[in-house]
């Protein structure tokens, strides 16, 4: 064996030992789902919780003229259940209802085959959007900072309602500042209206700044990043969007960052799931100041205030919580503004979450094609092999052309072997007997790539609209195997019959190369790529089977339809 041969084997050997142990021996921190709120129960026509239990975030700094119990208000609509404490006037729970409205659950391969034979697995818990952080604001609480300072955790009063009512609204007054804070929830209750106002009661005029917080606690063990071997992820991330700009902050950045400008919202962008507040009537000018830490993502916006006395300040939010649709976010402002005094709304661009990235185009593409066959089906999985049915179809005419000439080119094969043997000891005369070989027969050896190279760019839309598509998000195909097509097979069937479809594929293939490569090229490569996609989303390993599957019988009735075309044009069937 040559040098070079060496080379290749030893590039795949490690490719393959590199992905084996990023997908069985890298160790990762045991799974935790986040610790459950207690249970509350509220008192009859008042939706207020007694007797009232210690607030669930602790704050940073309360006055004395605050330091009281607090208690603890729901609200419970159709998708989401709200529960919000009078310590801040802010969220300690905003849990989404529904059976996709949960944490994705993540399976180990014992758990996938405890599946497999019929056990049942305990579903995730809910996602809640507004678990409080310990030692800061809670999720929606204001603050005044200025001349006439008001405290995040100022003591609130509810007015009286019960627990199904459609709003909520909490007053106060401290520091020469007179609140009201009234939450409107509409229809479902993903989506609401949030108005603020400030009246001054003191004789002096109040400069400052008004600042609203939102804040989500995080189990570090319970997320993960998307990486080279693994899958969608489901990072969490402090978002605001200011001017045409979307910024967002992870773990692993600079724990806080500052923008000023037009804030068009602020939030907690979550993969499938987003909490985010914007302004209702337009682009405010202001800042937003993200922060992050392992366990906590933050996000305040600070807004100019001026107020002179016996002046009132009054500004109204939207606010969503639930399911990234990428319909309803680019439509949600125009909703809530059309039930306002000002029925003109402007887009706060929460649609912007949804990152299709370069792929846009084509995912959009796909995603039409993924909605009419589901329409059709009602299976998404279905929908995946009707995908990849459409796509093979359209790129046809370049298979089959490749095809042809692959077949064209292992009649060359023994021409190709004399060639290799005659200049053995001149691999550039070789390269040139072969060209020149090639082009005497009119075969482009390189064409069986191009079919490959028009996939590639679907593989990763494909990919891009899995992480990005709540639709298809917590979906099965064929339960109770594969329960979710934007998560990884458990059982790691799908990516092994993956991995011998292709090995079936490449020895179909007219192999250009020596023996030691080709056989690099037919076993090495396959397990290397199928160790891979053990982490990958079973939506994307079911695509690239379906397609092989495809390929595999389109090369077999080719390969029939030549040979019966050579014997019916043999000079023995003229006879």
């Amino acid at each position: 064996m040559d040098s070079q041969k060496r080379q290749l084997l030893a590039v795949g050997l490690v490719l393959v030992l590199t992905a084996i142990y990023w997908t069985f021996f890298m160790p990762t921190a045991p799974r935790q789902p986040p610790a459950p709120i207690a249970p509350v129960a509220p008192d009859a026509g008042t939706g207020i919780v007694s007797p009232l239990p210690p607030p669930v975030a602790a704050p940073t700094k309360v006055d004395a003229e605050d330091n009281v119990p607090a208690q603890e208000v729901e609200r419970v609509r159709p998708q989401i259940d709200y529960v919000f404490s009078t310590r801040g006037a802010g969220l300690v729970q905003a849990k989404l209802l529904g059976k996709k409205m949960r944490e994705q659950l993540q399976l180990s391969l014992s758990e996938g085959l405890r599946l497999l034979v019929g056990d049942k697995i305990p579903p995730p818990p809910q996602m809640d959007m507004a678990r409080p952080v310990r030692d800061q604001p809670l999720p929606l609480s204001i603050s005044v900072e200025g001349s006439q300072p008001l405290s995040p955790t100022a003591a609130y009063s509810p007015a009286a309602g019960a627990p199904g009512d459609p709003q909520v609204t909490f007053t106060t007054q401290r520091g020469g500042w007179e609140v009201v804070k009234k939450f409107e929830f509409v229809d479902d209750g993903l989506e609401g209206t949030y108005t603020i106002s400030l009246k001054n009661t003191s004789s002096q005029a109040a400069n400052g700044q008004l600042v609203i917080n939102y804040s989500r606690d995080v189990d570090p063990r319970s997320e993960e990043k998307p990486s080279m071997f693994g899958g969608v992820g489901n990072l969490s991330s402090a978002a605001c969007s200011v001017g045409e700009d979307l910024h967002k902050l992870e773990p692993d950045s600079k724990p806080t960052v500052e923008f000023q400008g037009s804030l068009n919202f602020i939030g907690i962008d979550q993969q499938y799931f987003l909490a985010a507040l914007f302004p209702l009537r337009g682009p405010q000018n202001g800042r937003c100041v993200l922060t992050v830490s392992a366990g906590s993502r933050s996000v305040s916006a600070y807004l100019p205030l001026q107020v002179g006395p016996g002046e009132t300040f009054t500004q109204t939010f939207g606010f969503f919580m639930g399911p990234k649709d990428f319909e309803r976010l680019s439509t949600v402002s125009t909703r809530l503004a059309s039930g306002t005094a000002s029925p003109s709304a402007y887009s706060p661009q929460l649609e912007k979450t949804v990152a299709f990235g370069i792929w846009a185009f084509i995912c959009k593409i796909l995603l039409w094609i993924l909605k009419f066959a589901h329409s059709v089906f009602g299976n998404w999985g279905v929908a995946i092999i009707v995908l990849t049915v459409v796509v093979k179809m359209v790129l046809l005419p370049l298979t089959h052309k490749s095809m042809v000439s692959g077949e064209a080119m292992k009649k060359l094969q023994p021409k190709v072997e004399e060639i290799r043997k005659k200049h053995a000891a001149d691999k550039e005369r070789q390269n040139q007997e072969m060209m020149k070989l090639y082009q005497e027969a009119k075969v482009n050896p390189l064409g069986g790539c191009l079919p490959l190279l028009l996939q590639m760019p679907v593989w990763f839309a494909l990919y891009t609209t899995l992480r990005n598509t709540y639709e298809i998000y917590g979906e099965p195909f064929i339960p109770p195997i594969w329960m979710d097509l934007t998560y990884k097979d458990p059982t790691y069937l799908l990516p092994a019959a993956l991995g011998v479809t292709m090995i079936i594929t490449q020895r179909l293939q007219p192999q250009v190369m020596d023996a030691a490569q080709a056989r690099i090229m037919t076993y090495v490569m396959p397990i290397f790529f199928t160790a891979i996609m053990l982490n990958y989303p079973a939506g994307l390993t079911l695509y690239i089977f379906t397609n092989n599957l495809l390929s595999i019988g389109q090369q077999y009735g080719l390969r029939k339809y030549l040979e019966k075309k050579g014997s019916s044009n043999s000079p023995e069937k003229k006879k």
